[in-house]
């Protein structure tokens, strides 16, 4: 989208050029993994953290684990039976476990959620979002437009443009926010996990990581709202009648342009309301 001659193209093949960048990034963002994003120095930090807090994580389990045992257990009696004492035993290695390997449990948990990006992409065939072009008619009508008819025109081309910027940033944070909470509960995984070791407390562990898959399984709603508005924006939007003037029918393009990013928009923003609901987190 080079320059036109014209300021008002040119502010609007700008913005499309920005929209089209953003919506670029997410794809590629989506198919990132943890130890990719920015390089993976922040994963290497996320990391580090995780096993600095192991050490709470098992001084945790031991508290847990003897507060369930007091909770459901009436009376030393009990846990001198042999299936009692077992299962006892059972779940304090089990919750060892996930707090010993949750680093491992986080990962499968995200790559199977990026299975399912990949899956949806391959079924959707396509590869990157479609990118969005101002359409020769309307160049034509702006090109054609006098100097004193052009100034609504101005307006009506500046103020759609900001709108289309600041979606495409409000849409890119979104995305972004997704790896920050992915790597906040990462981080901190071995605290919640360490509840599976008290059976009245072991609500928490199974909260914790329905929300970890809810918040890696974001990146398919994310996903299939970008394929829907890829697809519909396949067929651009319906240019007015040409007996229209010239500032009508660059409005009603602008507007109906507008009102298909802010559907996109509120779906990405929606996502993660979306899958807790699907999920049942409520």
């Amino acid at each position: 989208m080079g320059s036109s001659g014209s300021w008002i193209v040119d502010n609007l093949n700008s913005a499309l050029r920005t929209w089209n960048d953003k919506l670029t990034e997410i794809w590629g963002l989506l198919t990132a993994s943890p130890e990719e994003f920015k390089g993976g120095g922040i994963w290497t930090t996320i990391v580090s953290i995780n096993e600095a807090l192991k050490g709470v994580g098992f001084a945790l389990l031991v508290l847990f684990f003897v507060s369930g045992v007091v909770k459901t257990c009436g009376s030393f009696a009990e846990l001198k039976k042999p299936e009692h004492a077992l299962k006892l035993f059972v779940r304090f290695a089990l919750a060892k476990a996930a707090v010993t390997y949750g680093l491992d449990l986080m990962l499968a948990l995200f790559s199977i959620a990026q299975g399912a990006i990949s899956t949806i992409m391959s079924a959707s065939g396509l590869s990157a979002g479609t990118a969005l072009s101002l359409p020769d008619e309307i160049v034509t009508k702006i090109n054609e437009v006098g100097f004193w008819d052009s100034i609504p025109l101005w307006l009506v081309t500046l103020l759609g443009s900001l709108f289309i910027w600041v979606l495409s940033l409000v849409m890119l944070l979104t995305v972004y926010a997704r790896f920050f909470k992915l790597f906040m509960a990462t981080a901190i995984s071995p605290l919640p996990l360490a509840a599976f070791a008290g059976e009245p407390t072991s609500g928490i562990g199974k909260a914790f990581l329905k929300s970890y898959a809810a918040i890696c399984l974001e990146g398919c709603i994310i996903l299939l709202a970008c394929v829907i508005y890829s697809a519909f924006a396949a067929s651009p939007p319906a240019i007015a009648d040409a007996s229209l003037a010239t500032v009508t029918v660059v409005w009603n393009y602008v507007g109906e342009l507008l009102f298909s990013m802010l559907v996109l928009v509120g779906c990405v923003k929606m996502s993660d309301r979306v899958i807790r609901e699907l999920m049942g987190l409520g």
